[in-house]
């Protein structure tokens, strides 16, 4: 252990695998340590059996739910955006070909008190059940704005300037009703609360764009796409990568400590006695405590069924998305359900996330809207954490600390603090120009 590595990284949870990835392909000497005896950390992916133990304490679940092997229940669930930044990140580093992937059924979003497939396009705006006729007119000529517009060709922008106007003009350009604008907002931008309808509307429509082109891209019910076996073997794939590249990898070292110079600089690990000296350390959260804040807590469910979610036209894998106003709440909850044919659970059973941010301490309650759409469940676990940031100055103390995983079911924004932490370390962009055919799923 005792070299000098160009970068540290300290756990092997999906941003640190990610970012250790990325940087022992552009040629950097990684050394890749957890303290844990598996991959994953908090983005591990669980068997039947390790789910019972970490919720009920023992190691004995009812027979009826089946082998314990054939579970690998991901407990950060993300679905990835077929065309997204984070399927990018995969094909640039060539980690596709360890990983098969599956298309994802179904896109929902929740609206007075129903489930409805989301809308991405103007022929599905037409069809959908979601809006009166005189709006899904007006929802057809936004979608057919949204679709037309190029960056380069001023006539489709139709005299509007993207980067000035704010989403909020936009939208009152075509006349939208104030629930269609929750949809397309929450369930097909994908943001996590309003604030976007005062920012410059062009991140706006190119989220919109992103969807709709990754929906085009199976021809399935989403823009989605998972990994067979769920999660879990994304951090072993990484793995796998960085040893190509000449990185070492190191489970089951306990008590990791980053040690610092006079000057407050990171200057390596020491380990059981030994230290590895390294230029930067990247991490998690919870290996350097002191240099992070607690900026919210993520409430979710886990629940093993025996049925899909109703009113989901029986997608064995699905998204719901519940928009914050939708419930009287200050941020949108998330369903997250896959199921044995994406192979994360025996044959026949399902696995349903619900999350979000908590704003109150009682997950039972505060998770019941959601709870009540899955319908009869066979087991259900509750579980509420802690969400932190990082608060140090990376400049001065050469430290690259990853933020927790927010509530959201879907990759983007997880992959969006991959690339800045990414941008911080070395200080360029990643090409992530790559075709986007390497990761077309299994049919």
């Amino acid at each position: 252990m005792d070299e000098e590595y160009d970068v540290i990284v300290l756990g092997t949870g999906l941003k640190e695998c990610i970012l250790s990835g990325l940087l022992s392909v552009d040629g950097l000497k990684v050394l890749h340590m957890d303290r844990n005896d598996y991959y994953g950390g908090e983005s591990s992916s669980l068997s039947l059996k390790q789910l019972w133990k970490r919720f009920k304490g023992d190691e004995n679940p009812p027979e009826n739910l089946g082998v314990s092997k054939e579970y690998n229940v991901d407990m950060i669930p993300k679905f990835m955006m077929a065309n997204g930044m984070f399927v990018r990140v995969l094909i640039h580093t060539n980690v596709t070909k360890y990983l098969n992937f599956k298309a994802v059924d179904g896109s929902f979003v929740y609206n007075k008190g129903k489930i409805y497939k989301v809308p991405a396009n103007d022929v599905e705006a037409l069809k959908s059940t979601l809006m009166g006729l005189f709006e899904k007119r007006r929802a057809r000529k936004f979608f057919i704005y949204v679709q037309d517009y190029e960056d380069n060709d001023p006539k489709s922008h139709e005299g509007l300037d993207l980067n000035k106007i704010t989403a909020r003009d936009l939208i009152s350009k075509y006349g939208l009703e104030d629930d269609t604008v929750d949809f397309i907002g929450h369930a097909l931008a994908l943001y996590f609360d309003d604030s976007y309808l005062d920012q410059p509307a062009m991140d706006f429509v190119k989220r919109i764009k992103l969807y709709a082109e990754s929906l085009a891209r199976f021809q399935g019910g989403s823009p989605y796409i998972y990994p067979l076996y769920g999660l879990g073997e994304l951090p072993q794939a990484f793995a796998r990568l960085s040893a190509v590249y000449g990185g070492t990898y190191m489970l089951n070292k306990p008590d990791c400590k980053v040690v610092f110079d006079d000057s407050g600089k990171a200057i390596g690990v020491t380990s059981e006695g030994e230290t590895a000296k390294c230029k930067k350390v990247v991490c998690d959260p919870s290996y350097i405590p002191d240099k992070v804040k607690k900026v919210g807590r993520v409430a979710r469910a886990i629940c093993i069924m025996s049925h899909p979610i109703p009113n989901t036209h029986d997608s064995h894998s699905v998204q719901v998305i519940l928009p914050q106003k939708q419930l009287g709440r200050k941020s949108d909850m998330y369903l997250f359900c896959c199921s044995y044919t994406h192979n994360v659970a025996p044959q026949g059973k399902y696995i349903a996330f619900v999350t979000t941010e908590a704003e109150t301490n009682q997950p039972e309650v505060e998770l019941k809207p959601g709870v009540d759409l899955l319908g009869p469940v066979d087991e259900i676990f509750f579980e509420v954490y802690d969400r932190y940031e990082p608060t140090n100055d990376h400049g001065a103390d050469s430290c690259f600390i990853s933020a927790s995983y927010d509530p959201s079911t879907h990759f983007e924004s997880t992959v969006i603090d991959v690339i800045e932490m990414y941008r911080k370390i070395t200080g360029k962009e990643p090409d992530l120009s790559v075709d986007l055919s390497a990761a077309a799923p299994e049919e």
